[in-house]
C-alpha cells in the first residue's frame, strides 16, 4: 500500500510541476518585456512566424487511409468471387425497358427468371476500365484550395443524411425539418474545417411540390457555401433545372460542366436486388452527362440481407457492382462512387442500428472491397442511435468514423450532425463532429519518423539544461504542425473548469454554433441572386439570409 501510495504522490508531484512549468512558461511567452537582441533564426522572430501562421497546420482533407483491413486478401477474392456469382446468376429485378435497351445490347442478359444478369467475363473488364479518381470542386474563393480528389484512399468528410427531423437544443426534443435548416445547416458547415463535402444533410418537409423541394434545397446549399456538394433529386427532369442553377453559382453558363461542384447521389438499388426505378433514371441522366454518379447501396444485415456480416457484404459488393456496371455501359469510364454502405439491423426489434462495433466492422470491410476494385469510394459512418450528445453518442460515432476512415475511405458521408439513427440532425452535434473529424484525421497523419522529428540532438540539448523544452526553437517549429489543438474539448485544470462554470461538451457546443448561426449570413450566389429569384421558385426569404 505505501509503494502505492508513494507512486501516487509521486505522479501528482510531476503533473505539478509541468503544470508549474507550463504556466510559467506561457507567462513568459506574453509578458510586454523589451526583447533581447537576436540574429537572424532567433526565438523573436520564430514567435512572429508562429503568430503569422492561420489554419490548422496539424491536419487536412484527402490525407491518406487504408491502414485498417479487417479483410484478408483471401477473404476478398472469396467475396469477389461470391458477388460476381451473385451478378451472374441471380441479377436484380425490377428493371424496365430503357434499362434494358441500355444494358442487352452491351452484354448483359435475361436469366431464366427474367432478372438482369452481368456475365463475369463482362464485370472483370468493366472493372479493369472503370475511372479510378474523380474530382469534385469547389467554388469561389475556395477553388483549388478545398478541392476534393477521390483516389487512393484519400480521405474526406461529406455532410449528408436527409435528416426528417431537426434537434431543439432548448426543448432537448425533436422537430420537423425545414428549408430554413438546410440553409442554416449549410451555413454553419460553411464555417467548420473538418467537414470538407456538404449535403442535403436534412429534408424540408413544409415543401410538398416535388420540384419546388429540389430547386429550394440546392439554392440553400449553393447559398450556404461554396465547399464541394453531393445532392439528390426526386426526379430525372429536374436535373436539367438544377445544373442551371449550378451555372450561376459557378460563374456562368456552362461553367459547371468545366468544373463540376456537385455530384449526383441516390439510391437506385432497393435490396435485395432490385431497381429502384427513380433513383436509377437518376444515375441513367447523370451517366449520359458523364457525370460523377454517388449512389448508396443500403442492405441492413438480418432484414434485406443475410445476417451474417459476410453474407451482407457479398450482397452489397453485387449491389454496388451491378450499378458500376450499368454506368459504363451507358458511358465506359464515366466515374462512379464505389459506395456499398451496408447497415445492421437489430434483430430485437427489426430496427435499423447505426451504431455499435458490428457497423463500424462490415463499413470499413466495404471500403476495403472498393479499393479491392481501385474505385473512389464512400461509406455511411458516424450514425449514432444516441437521442442526444451523450457517452454513448460520443462511443459510437468515434467507432465508426475511426475505422471507416483508416480503411481509406475517399468520402465518409452521413458525417456530421446525424443522430437518432439517421432520423435526425443538431446544429451542436455538426460542431461535435467537426472536432472528432481533426482528431480522426490527425491519426490518419501517423508519426513522421526522420532525424528531425526524432530529435535526437534536441534531447540531448534540453535534457542537460533548462531540464525541458518548451522554449526550444524545435517545439517552437512543431507546435502547430504536430499537434491539434481541440476547440470544444475540455483540457484545462479541474479547478479552472469549475471556476468558469463547469460546462459540458454540449454547451460548450451549443455556445459555438449559435456564434456561428448569429452571424454568418453568406449567399453566394451573389449579384446572380435576383436573376435566380426571377428563373426559379425560390421561397427562403432574403431576410432569412441577413443578419437582423
Amino acid at each position: 500500500m505505501g509503494t502505492v501510495s508513494f507512486f501516487s504522490d509521486s505522479c501528482l508531484i510531476v503533473k505539478y510541476t509541468i503544470n508549474q512549468i507550463v504556466i510559467g512558461y506561457a507567462r513568459m511567452v506574453t509578458a510586454h518585456h523589451k526583447p533581447r537582441r537576436r540574429v537572424s533564426g532567433g526565438r523573436t522572430e520564430r514567435l512572429a512566424k508562429q503568430r503569422m501562421k492561420t489554419g490548422n497546420e496539424a491536419v487536412r482533407g484527402g490525407l491518406l487511409g487504408g491502414s485498417y483491413s479487417p479483410l484478408s486478401k483471401i477473404d476478398m477474392d472469396n467475396i469477389n468471387t461470391a458477388a460476381l456469382t451473385v451478378l451472374e446468376k441471380t441479377g436484380i429485378c425490377d428493371h424496365f425497358e430503357e434499362l434494358l435497351d441500355l444494358t442487352l445490347p452491351n452484354g448483359a442478359f435475361l436469366n431464366n427468371h427474367g432478372r438482369l444478369c452481368f456475365p463475369r467475363s463482362l464485370m472483370e473488364d468493366i472493372l479493369a476500365n472503370s475511372a479510378k479518381e474523380f474530382y469534385v470542386y469547389a467554388r469561389g474563393e475556395r477553388e483549388g484550395k478545398d478541392d476534393m480528389h477521390c483516389s487512393s484512399q484519400s480521405v474526406y468528410f461529406a455532410n449528408s443524411g436527409t435528416a426528417v427531423t431537426t434537434f431543439d437544443s432548448k426543448t432537448k426534443s425533436y422537430r420537423p425539418s425545414t428549408l430554413r435548416d438546410i440553409y442554416d445547416f449549410t451555413r454553419l458547415v460553411d464555417q467548420l474545417e473538418n467537414i470538407h463535402m456538404l449535403g442535403d444533410t436534412v429534408l424540408a418537409n413544409d415543401i410538398e411540390d416535388d420540384f419546388i423541394h429540389d430547386i429550394n434545397s440546392v439554392y440553400a446549399i449553393l447559398s450556404g457555401s461554396q465547399k464541394p456538394a453531393c445532392i439528390t433529386f426526386r426526379d430525372r427532369s429536374h436535373i436539367p433545372h438544377a445544373i442551371r442553377l449550378f451555372d450561376f453559382a459557378s460563374g456562368g453558363e456552362g461553367s459547371f460542366m468545366k468544373k463540376p461542384s456537385v455530384i449526383f447521389g441516390g439510391c437506385p438499388i432497393v435490396s435485395p436486388l432490385r431497381v429502384g426505378r427513380e433513383n436509377m433514371e437518376i444515375l441513367i441522366d447523370t451517366a449520359k452527362l458523364g457525370l460523377t454518379v454517388d449512389l448508396a447501396v443500403p442492405p441492413q444485415a438480418g432484414a434485406t440481407a443475410p445476417a451474417t456480416l459476410a453474407g451482407t457484404l457479398v450482397q452489397t459488393v453485387a449491389e454496388t457492382l451491378a450499378c458500376v456496371a450499368i454506368v459504363n455501359l451507358i458511358r465506359p469510364g464515366c466515374p462512379i462512387c464505389f459506395a456499398a454502405w451496408p447497415f445492421i439491423t437489430d434483430l430485437r426489434s427489426g430496427s435499423f442500428t447505426g451504431g455499435g462495433g458490428e457497423q463500424a466492422l462490415i463499413g470499413a470491410a466495404a471500403i476495403q472491397m472498393g479499393n479491392y476494385y481501385g474505385l473512389p469510394t464512400s461509406v455511411g459512418a458516424g450514425m449514432t442511435d444516441s437521442k442526444i450528445p451523450d457517452a454513448q453518442y460520443g462511443i459510437e460515432k468515434a467507432m465508426t468514423f475511426a475505422l471507416a476512415a483508416h480503411a481509406g475511405a475517399n468520402r465518409l458521408c452521413e458525417f456530421g450532425g446525424m443522430m437518432g439513427s439517421l432520423m435526425g440532425c443538431s446544429f451542436e452535434s455538426m460542431v461535435i463532429d467537426n472536432e472528432l473529424g481533426g482528431m480522426i484525421l490527425r491519426s490518419l497523419r501517423g508519426i513522421e519518423v526522420n532525424e528531425e522529428t526524432m530529435a535526437v540532438d534536441i534531447i540531448h540539448q534540453c535534457a542537460i539544461d533548462p531540464g525541458h523544452f518548451l522554449g526550444n526553437a524545435h517545439t517552437l517549429e512543431y507546435m502547430n504542425s504536430e499537434f491539434l489543438y481541440p476547440k470544444l474539448m475540455d483540457r484545462e485544470r479541474t479547478d479552472t473548469w469549475e471556476k468558469e462554470g463547469k460546462t459540458e461538451l454540449f454547451n460548450r457546443a451549443s455556445k459555438s454554433a449559435q456564434q456561428i448561426l448569429n452571424n454568418h449570413f453568406p449567399n453566394y450566389f451573389g449579384s446572380s441572386d435576383e436573376q435566380v429569384r426571377r428563373e426559379f421558385p425560390i421561397i427562403l426569404p432574403k431576410q432569412d439570409m441577413i443578419k437582423s
